[in-house]
């Protein structure tokens, strides 16, 4: 039993390596939950649905613990998802979209989105996908960037 746990640790650890490299992260030059106000802002105005905002930072305190300046925001538009979940639905797990602001160490806020383009490989995504990866790919890309600007 030990062993078996002790390898879904190492496995799960290894993935979220994996995924950690597929996120695009860029720099912000204002806190984090104005970093998420005005990507709220862009994505609204761009027909996206806010799904939740979770202040992951809030949520420690009320737990008793610390954590630097952390939110998630859930949005999504299904005319941009669907047609990827038509391809493999698993896909679905990564969507609606989510982007994470937080504060390192340093004090520098950054944004970060799953590259859209690393979901082609991890549901091994036909040529059939390809226009919505790369729709979705250049939205996240220029929302990102929009959002950063300073």
């Amino acid at each position: 039993m030990r062993k078996f746990v002790l390898a879904t640790v190492l496995a799960l650890g290894f993935g979220a390596q994996a995924q950690a490299a597929d996120l695009i992260e860029m720099k912000s030059p204002v806190a984090v939950s104005a970093t998420l106000d005005r990507l709220q802002k862009i994505v609204s105005a761009d027909g996206f649905f806010i799904v939740a905002r979770v202040p992951h930072s809030e949520a420690a305190k009320g737990a008793g613990l610390e954590l630097r300046p952390t939110e998630l925001m859930i949005f999504g538009k299904p005319q941009s998802g669907t047609p990827i979940m038509v391809c493999n639905q698993k896909a679905g797990i990564d969507l609606p979209l989510r982007a994470l602001a937080w504060q390192d160490a340093s004090g520098q806020v950054w944004l970060g989105m799953v590259d859209p383009m690393a979901l082609k490989q991890r549901y091994a995504l036909g040529a059939e996908c390809d226009a919505a990866l790369k729709t979705m790919d250049t939205a996240v890309r220029n929302y990102l960037g929009a959002a950063t600007a300073p």
